[in-house]
């Protein structure tokens, strides 16, 4: 897998890859000046999402993983959607008005405004009672933490090699952590932890499938138990869920 290295990474999938660093404008003031978007040709893999001051590239992106990354859901969150959905790969350029790197949340509006004026998204907000994992704290005994500086913002980037990789936390929030792992897992997450500081913390782990030679390097939710004192908790709980009206495939640029 391919590793950048950003202030924050978020990957997708395997080879996909999110940035974000310390920005000065708030995520209402991020807004799209010039936008471009076409279909990812089929026989090209080249997946590709960055945020570089002004400039904006996603490549080979499928539109329900932006959707769940734009509104901060699971992709299982968002329901009534037609297949091209989750099939479809796009690449989507562009310029904003930001002059430094886009935050987390500003990442989130720019897409949110591609999704609306190109893609024609439109949703309600509803619940529904599915399988989720709730993040717990092992026994009482968090091994995170205290956050170095709590007020500045929350930061994550990835370092790794091969099948493995290490996330760096810096002033994070629970939720923050939900966040960047909701993409990761194939179930919603809720917090169920009762943490509400924030934390300074890393969590190194390999994929199921590694080489013999990265054997003793745990996978992710061993890591989380062992590394963090936390635990994933398969339960089944109510989560809000995107329930899609209308959205369409864009017109030629």
């Amino acid at each position: 897998m391919r590793m950048n290295h950003f202030c924050r990474v978020l990957p997708v999938c395997a080879a996909a890859v999110f940035t974000a660093c310390a920005a000065a404008q708030p995520a209402g003031d991020a807004t799209i000046e010039v936008a471009v978007v076409r279909p990812h040709p089929a026989s090209v893999m080249h997946n590709n999402f960055s945020f570089k001051k002004d400039r904006f590239e996603l490549e080979d992106q499928p539109l329900l993983k932006m959707i769940a990354f734009a509104y901060g859901v699971n992709p299982r969150q968002v329901v009534g959607t037609p297949g091209w959905v989750a099939e479809d790969h796009w690449d989507m350029s562009g310029t904003t008005n930001l002059t430094t790197d886009a935050t987390l949340p500003q990442q989130q509006a720019i897409i949110r405004q591609l999704l609306v004026e190109r893609f024609g998204l439109e949703f309600h907000k509803d619940k529904q009672k599915m399988p989720v994992y709730a993040l717990q704290v092992v026994k009482g005994q968090p091994k995170l933490a205290a956050a170095a500086d709590p007020a500045v913002q929350p930061l994550e980037w990835t370092e790794g090699h091969g099948w493995v990789r290490t996330e760096n936390y810096r002033s994070s929030s629970m939720e923050f952590f939900l966040t960047i792992k909701q993409l990761f897992i194939d179930r919603p997450l809720v917090d169920q932890t009762g943490l509400t500081g924030r934390y300074d913390f890393k969590l190194t782990y390999s994929y199921g499938d590694a080489p013999s030679a990265d054997a003793d390097v745990p996978t992710m939710f061993t890591a989380i138990k062992e590394q963090l004192g936390l635990k994933f908790e398969p339960v089944n709980a109510t989560v809000d869920v995107m329930v899609v009206d209308h959205i369409g495939k864009p017109t030629a640029n």
